[in-house]
């Protein structure tokens, strides 16, 4: 099969006008001018998709399609306490078919909105036996823990038997002050045994940062009130903290390979923080949700000093619980907004290169390239000089869509 578009975004060298894109099962073997391209493989069927830009499928990092049914049900608070509380009693109102719908949902939306690869976290493991996704999906299962520490390596341990009949899983320990150190430690060890993803929430909010560096503060009371332990608060930033859990062992300092974690959040960092990841030469994968960040009025997201310090940056919805909809388009107009100097090229790669490098499929995702799979998408094209300003303005639905091969 051949396609044909207008413009062809490879990704990988300047935009091929009048390209094709011939795609045999499930994988891209060729990519050029259209002519080129059709007098070569002569006699294939061709979709000519006309006036439009053809780019790889966007890849959302961070995601949480349990929530979608939360969508405009949680005004923004004050407090990220208060927040919690909220989220916490829409919860106590769902039951298992509400979880399996609102998943489903979500699904449909970023495909509508051009997503064909997304980390979904997710605090019901047990669920997605019961769910076809129409993308590709890597399955993080959200642990927490801090009412039971010492069910740690049981709750690891449960989450593995749901996950491991999935082709792509990860395990999530959903943030420091709810999932305990050994929780991460055992997600650690799993991660290592299995080649398996890591993904957590870190640095997110002022308050979390003061109940770790300061030990007070409303999350600190709040946490404290429902019967977390509190003995590993007042003493480092939570960035500190994460790294202390991680440097345990020399031996795990050997085996452990920093890019198998993503990041999201990392918004409230001090300058020590980033002396340590200068120092450290950590370079895990950060995620950035841009419109979950404005909805919480964070402090504004350390971008250049992150990327300066070589951290592959990416871009995520986050949940409907803090979001208006799924679309990558909008997170990246939104970053637009904040960083106005950012070409729109590199905007663009954030949630194309950047998330398949941060998932270990630089060799397979976020590029239209030889070898690589045919996850592809297309949306209506001027014809501008500006192409990828044309790419991250549009607002919309795609019209169009190839996932793994399939139309």
């Amino acid at each position: 099969m051949i396609i044909r578009a207008r413009t062809v975004a490879t990704m990988d060298g300047p935009p091929i006008e009048d390209g094709g894109v011939v795609i045999s099962g499930n994988r891209i073997i060729e990519v050029g001018e259209f002519p080129g391209v059709s007098a070569r493989h002569s006699g294939q069927e061709t979709v000519d998709l006309g006036e439009q830009a053809l780019l790889p499928g966007l890849i959302n990092a961070h995601c949480h399609l349990d929530y979608t049914c939360l969508r405009g049900k949680i005004p923004s608070r004050k407090s990220f306490a208060d927040w919690i509380r909220a989220i916490n009693a829409e919860k106590a109102k769902l039951g298992a078919d509400d979880y399996l719908a609102s998943i489903t949902d979500g699904f449909a939306e970023a495909k509508r909105f051009g997503t064909t690869t997304v980390a979904n976290l997710t605090a019901f493991p047990e669920l997605i036996s019961q769910i076809r996704s129409p993308i590709r999906t890597w399955w993080f299962a959200e642990l927490i823990d801090l009412r039971s520490p010492e069910r740690a390596n049981e709750l690891v341990d449960l989450a593995i038997k749901s996950l491991q009949s999935e082709e792509k899983w990860g395990l999530a320990p959903h943030a420091l002050f709810t999932a305990s150190r050994d929780l991460y430690r055992r997600c650690e060890e799993v991660a290592r045994r299995e080649n398996v993803l890591l993904t957590t929430h870190l640095a997110e909010s002022p308050e979390e940062m003061e109940m770790f560096r300061e030990g007070s503060g409303p999350l600190y009371e709040f946490m404290k009130s429902i019967g977390r332990l509190m003995n590993d608060c007042g003493k480092e930033t939570p960035l500190a903290n994460f790294l202390t859990i991680r440097d345990y062992s020399s031996a795990l300092r050997a085996a452990r390979n920093d890019k198998d974690w993503l990041i999201a959040h990392l918004n409230e960092l001090t300058e020590s923080d980033f002396d340590l990841l200068e120092t450290a030469k950590r370079r895990f994968h950060v995620v950035h949700s841009p419109r979950s960040h404005g909805y919480f009025a964070h402090n504004r997201f350390p971008f250049h000093k992150l990327r300066a310090l070589g951290l592959n940056i990416c871009l995520g919805t986050d949940s409907l619980a803090s979001n208006e909809n799924l679309s990558l388009f909008a997170e990246m107009r939104a970053f637009q907004r904040s960083e106005p100097r950012m070409s729109p090229d590199k905007i663009l790669e954030m949630v194309t290169v950047n998330a398949a490098l941060a998932l270990h499929q630089e060799n397979a995702f976020g590029r239209i390239r030889p070898g690589f799979r045919a996850d592809l998408i297309s949306i209506p094209c001027s014809g501008s000089a500006n192409l990828f300003q044309e790419i991250v303005g549009f607002d919309g639905p795609v019209n169009w869509m190839m996932v793994n091969g399939r139309m």
